[in-house]
C-alpha cells in the first residue's frame, strides 16, 4: 500500500505552489501517494495540475495588502494576530486530516501550522534570514522558531557560495535541521524558435498584481513588439486576447509556460525566488519589477543587478525603454543539480 504525504503551499502569490509541481511529480515516480493541502489560486492551479490526485482545503490567512509599497510592512504587523489565528486552526485541520485520511508524512512550503509530532514533517523554505528592515532580526527569530517544529528544512538552493538565494536561504548562524536540496523548477529547457519579444509574467498578490498589469499594458500597449502577456489569473476557463501586437492569456499550465518561456526573447516579471529558479533553469534573460515593499524581492532584484544578470527598476519608475538595459547584461546560468529523491524520502519510510 502506498505512503500518503499531504504537500501544503502557502497560497502567496502562486510561486510556492508552482514549485511544490516537481516534488509532488517526484513523489508520485517513488512510489508515494500525494495528497495535496492550499488554499485560494495555490490551491485552484495545483488542482489544474493534478486533477486525478485528491486534495483538502485548508484555512486561508486571510492577509490583506498595501497598495503602497512604504505600507506593506505595517499592513501585515496589524494582521498578525488574523495570521496567528489562522495557523492554529491549520495546527487543528492538519491534525484531523493526518487521523482522517491516513497520512504518513506531511511536506510544507511556508504553511507554518502545517506540521505534526504524529508524523515525519518537511518545510520547505528559501528564506532563513526573513527580511523586514529594521525588525529582520525579530522576524528571522520568528520563523527559526517555527522551522525547528518541523524534522527537516528543505532549502531549494545549493549550500556553497555560488547560489541564488544569496544571504536569504545563507544565514550566519546556521540551523541544525536544514538541508539545502538544489533549485527546484517545473520548467524544462527546449531548443524552440523565438516567437515572442518580450514575455510578461505576472503573479503575486493583490492589489499590486493587478496594478502592475495596469502599469505594463500602458507602457507596452503601442509597442510594435511581439509581446505575450501571461496575467497569472487562475480561473476555470482559459483566455486568449490578441490586441495588436499583444497576446494576452489569464493562465498557462505548466507545459504551456514552458514552452512559451523557451519561445521568449527574455522575461519581465516580479523578483519572486520560484521564478528566479525558473529563470535559472532556462537561462533567460529577464528584466525584473520587484514587489512593493517585499523585501525578499527587493532584496533578490539588487542581488541579481550587481551580479549583473539582470536589470531592475522600481514599479512607479517602469517605462518601456528600461528593457533596453537587458541587452547590457548576461542573463542567468543553470544551477540545477540532480535531486536525490529516494535519500530526501527517506524520513517518510521511517514511519
Amino acid at each position: 500500500m502506498k505512503k500518503k504525504i499531504l504537500i501544503a503551499p502557502l497560497n502567496w502569490g502562486l510561486g510556492h505552489a508552482t514549485r511544490c509541481i516537481p516534488i509532488i511529480k517526484a513523489l508520485e515516480e517513488n512510489g508515494f501517494e500525494p495528497i495535496i493541502a492550499s488554499d485560494g489560486v495555490a490551491l485552484a492551479l495545483l488542482k489544474k495540475e493534478f486533477p486525478k490526485l485528491l486534495s483538502v482545503e485548508l484555512p486561508s490567512y486571510n492577509i490583506q495588502y498595501a497598495e503602497k509599497g512604504k505600507n506593506f510592512k505595517w499592513k501585515l504587523a496589524f494582521q498578525m494576530p488574523k495570521m496567528m489565528k489562522a495557523i492554529k486552526k491549520e495546527k487543528s485541520k492538519i491534525n484531523k486530516i493526518i487521523e482522517n485520511y491516513e497520512i504518513d508524512g506531511v511536506i510544507s512550503d511556508n504553511r507554518l501550522g502545517v506540521y505534526s509530532s504524529k508524523v515525519p514533517s518537511v518545510f520547505i523554505t528559501h528564506q532563513l534570514n526573513v527580511l523586514s528592515g529594521k525588525t529582520s532580526w525579530l522576524t528571522t527569530k520568528l520563523h527559526s522558531r517555527y522551522i525547528s517544529k518541523f524534522d527537516t528544512c528543505w532549502v531549494p538552493d545549493l549550500a556553497g557560495l555560488e547560489n541564488l538565494s544569496g544571504k536569504l536561504g545563507h544565514p550566519e548562524k546556521k540551523l541544525n535541521n536544514v538541508t539545502y536540496i538544489g533549485p527546484l523548477s517545473r520548467m524544462k529547457k527546449i531548443s524552440l524558435p523565438i516567437k515572442y519579444d518580450i514575455m510578461v509574467l505576472l503573479s503575486g498578490p493583490e492589489p499590486q498584481r493587478t496594478l502592475l498589469e495596469k502599469k505594463l499594458i500602458k507602457e507596452l500597449e503601442k509597442s510594435n513588439k511581439e509581446i505575450l502577456f501571461v496575467k497569472g489569473i487562475v480561473e476555470s476557463k482559459q483566455k486568449i486576447e490578441k490586441v495588436n501586437s499583444i497576446t494576452y492569456y489569464n493562465f498557462m499550465n505548466s507545459e504551456e509556460l514552458s514552452i512559451a518561456f523557451n519561445e521568449s526573447e527574455f522575461v519581465v516579471c516580479r523578483s519572486g525566488y520560484t521564478t528566479v529558479m525558473d529563470l535559472a533553469k532556462l537561462e533567460k534573460k529577464a528584466f525584473f519589477i520587484p514587489t512593493p515593499g517585499q523585501y525578499e524581492q527587493e532584496y533578490l532584484a539588487k542581488k541579481l543587478k550587481s551580479e549583473i544578470v539582470a536589470p531592475s527598476c522600481k514599479q512607479e519608475k517602469f517605462k518601456a525603454s528600461k528593457l533596453e538595459k537587458i541587452h547590457f547584461y548576461k542573463g542567468f546560468k543553470d544551477f540545477s543539480v540532480e535531486v536525490n529523491w529516494s535519500e530526501l524520502f527517506r524520513l517518510f519510510q521511517s514511519k
